[in-house]
């Protein structure tokens, strides 16, 4: 049918993933582009209410695999639900959240049904491709964008020849916004004794223990980072004292958090947490590709750096060109001067 599917990841909760929501609201507007339905894998338990979750994507269909031995997810019973949806419908592009549970099922399917897949992708688009050598035109296909050779370049990664076009994108990487026309899916139900079987289930999950998530980046309207520019786990405090004046939370580069300056649950970047504040404080960072494809979607961008040629000043909205223990003090002292 050559048709735009997501996989719908379920949470603790029963809910649809975030990350899964915001690759919906993606589907929507490359099905659009492209004039074919976007299609909702869904696999779990107790999802009778899964259409009113959707609706508001513009989701046309719904697969839907309700049972009670399919949550929590293994991996065997979902690569053979998926597969035999795949093989029947045909997708044109086929598009999963770059979580655990992505990272372990994704590349499944591509071996399985032996097509291309571009892991952590941080950009979807839709474009045309001519051959050098043979002069032969590909369109349509799925741009599969992302950093690569260690975050030093933007790679566009295309798969002509062989469907679905197959990405994984991180949380946080797509805007999640609704359609402009919902409309009711339509819900196909999967026989599930003509795809299962018992040897699916000898892996069986006897308990488990989740922590609790301590530190919510993604919902912060405001956040102050730093990087290997602060210098020390000490000078970190003067990010945390805006943090805390400003209503906002403490994040860092990658960089930051190799030398020990703050935890890894802060870490924004490629390898860390994608982010869309209000307003990004940008605190002696550098600006490299790895940490820019986490955070350059930020409404408002305010680079700190003594270098006045850092990368990072490229994408400010302003930069203050000056060192972090001499600047930030003084912008607490005004803010509280000139705020009520």
């Amino acid at each position: 049918m050559n048709n735009i599917f997501v996989y719908c990841e379920i949470t603790e909760d029963g809910k649809i993933a975030d990350v899964s929501l915001e690759l919906l609201s993606k589907g929507r507007k490359l099905a659009d582009e492209l004039k074919v339905k976007l299609e909702a894998v869904v696999i779990g338990n107790g999802l009778s209410k899964i259409e009113e979750e959707v609706h508001p994507y513009g989701v046309d269909v719904i697969h839907l695999a309700d049972k009670s031995s399919l949550f929590p997810y293994l991996t065997l019973p979902h690569t053979a639900i998926i597969c035999d949806i795949f093989k029947r419908e045909k997708p044109e592009i086929a598009l999963f959240g770059a979580t655990s549970i992505g990272r372990d099922l994704a590349p499944r399917i591509a071996s399985a049904l032996k097509c291309g897949l571009t892991a952590d992708c941080t950009s979807l688009e839709i474009g045309d491709h001519t051959e050098t050598k043979s002069g032969k035109t590909y369109k349509n296909l799925l741009y599969q964008i992302r950093p690569a050779f260690g975050g030093n370049i933007i790679a566009t990664i295309i798969n002509p020849d062989t469907r679905p076009q197959m990405a994984t994108v991180r949380e946080g990487v797509m805007k999640l916004e609704p359609a402009t026309r919902p409309v009711k899916a339509m819900i196909k139900l999967i026989d599930m004794d003509k795809v299962l079987c018992d040897d699916m289930f000898s892996i069986k999950i006897l308990e488990r223990h989740i922590e609790a998530q301590k530190i919510n980046l993604k919902a912060a309207q405001i956040l102050v980072s730093g990087g290997y520019g602060v210098g020390s786990r000490e000078n970190f405090k003067h990010l945390y004292d805006l943090a805390a004046v400003l209503g906002g939370e403490v994040a860092a580069t990658r960089a930051a958090v190799d030398a020990g300056f703050i935890e890894h649950e802060r870490q924004v970047g490629q390898t860390g947490v994608t982010v869309r504040p209000k307003l990004y404080i940008a605190c002696g960072i550098s600006g490299a590709v790895q940490h820019r494809a986490g955070m350059d979607q930020s409404a408002k961008i305010i680079s700190i750096n003594s270098d006045p040629k850092a990368p990072i000043n490229a994408i400010a909205d302003y930069t203050i060109v000056g060192e972090i223990n001499q600047v930030i003090p003084k912008m607490i002292q005004f803010y509280k001067k000139h705020s009520k």
